[in-house]
């Protein structure tokens, strides 16, 4: 496999010898774009199904890259490999603090709203843990160390009398391993996110403690970005490749059976499981025309904050343009 670090920097450096938007009579600028899984069900239409989208290929080019997750593209971002990409809350502040990142939110994917899909620890049916009091001294999985809901997790432990680097231990275990982690007795309690949430609940045997909705009601799990270079440099660029995203959102959400069609191609996630929770009632929430949703994301800011996990106090306004947000319409 190849090394991740080596392919960031030869991508860095590939970028270092091409313009941000290059252009000619013949040729349409060609915006760089990051993507990952899970829940991008806007880019993943728009890469796979680009003749529903009128401008894509014909004003304007995307250069699809895939990541493994959201930090390397804030590295990717801050060395000029790429135009815009997925972002959580904590990758963009702590890209912003940590490494001079400059970049406009421009539209949302997914977050949590009541009444859909929060994600959540689970223990077994038969575990003692009866609350969150009851984890002291116990070991709880997280998907990664330092990841975006690590902060809601702390201010809820915090709530309830523990502290989350002495009163428990954490273990990483991924999302994919978290509920063999649980089973196994690996860790007392873990974290679920869909798929792996609706997997688990099918087989039985584990009961919910909290959720992350119990801390707070208004998170926001994803969003995209564009860098303040590119928007300088070409707006207009920017605003085609919004307007899609917001296109590719009502599509997204007017046609569950193309949808999960889509996301099985790219994710290979069988079209049986997808049917089991993607656009149901238990799926996170998406906001209409990709709207972002600047107050979740302010919260989220804040808790990270709170929680320590951010040095300074951030300013969601600073990172918006209302002429560069979604819903932009045709």
């Amino acid at each position: 496999m190849p090394n991740p670090n080596a392919m960031l920097r030869m991508l860095i450096a590939l970028a270092a010898t091409m313009p941000i938007a290059s252009a000619t009579a013949q040729e349409p600028p060609t915006l760089r774009v990051g993507w990952t899984i899970p829940a991008e069900e806007t880019k993943y239409l728009m890469m796979r199904r680009p003749e529903l989208f009128p401008e894509l290929g014909k004003s304007y080019k995307i250069q699809w890259i895939q990541f493994q997750g959201t930090t390397p593209m804030v590295q990717a971002m801050v060395g000029g490999a790429l135009d815009c990409s997925t972002q959580a809350p904590l990758s963009l502040a702590q890209g912003a603090l940590n490494s001079g990142l400059k970049a406009m939110i421009v539209a949302q994917h997914v977050g949590e709203k009541p009444g859909q899909f929060s994600v959540y620890w689970a223990v077994k049916d038969d575990s003692p843990i009866r609350s969150v009091a009851d984890l002291k001294g116990k070991t709880i999985g997280i998907n990664v160390y330092g990841s975006g809901i690590a902060g809601p997790l702390a201010l809820h432990l915090r709530r309830h009398g523990l502290d989350l680097d002495k009163d428990v231990k954490l273990v990483e275990t991924g999302f994919p391993g978290s509920e063999d982690a649980i089973r196994s007795g690996r860790v007392d309690a873990g974290v679920l996110n869909q798929p792996f949430a609706s997997r688990a609940e099918a087989k039985g045997g584990l009961r919910r403690l909290f959720s992350l909705a119990d801390e707070q009601k208004d998170i926001v799990h994803i969003m995209e970005v564009c860098s303040a270079g590119i928007v300088e440099k070409d707006s207009a660029l920017v605003r085609r490749y919004v307007r899609d995203l917001t296109s590719a959102m009502s599509l997204v959400l007017a046609d569950r059976d193309r949808t999960m069609k889509v996301v099985s191609e790219v994710t290979r996630a069988p079209i049986e499981v997808l049917d089991t929770y993607l656009l149901k009632q238990n799926d996170f929430h998406r906001e209409a025309g990709a709207k972002p949703n600047l107050t979740g994301i302010q919260a989220m800011f804040d808790i990270y904050t709170k929680a320590g996990m951010i040095k300074d106090k951030l300013d969601v306004t600073t990172f918006a343009r209302n002429d560069l947000m979604a819903p932009i319409g045709p």
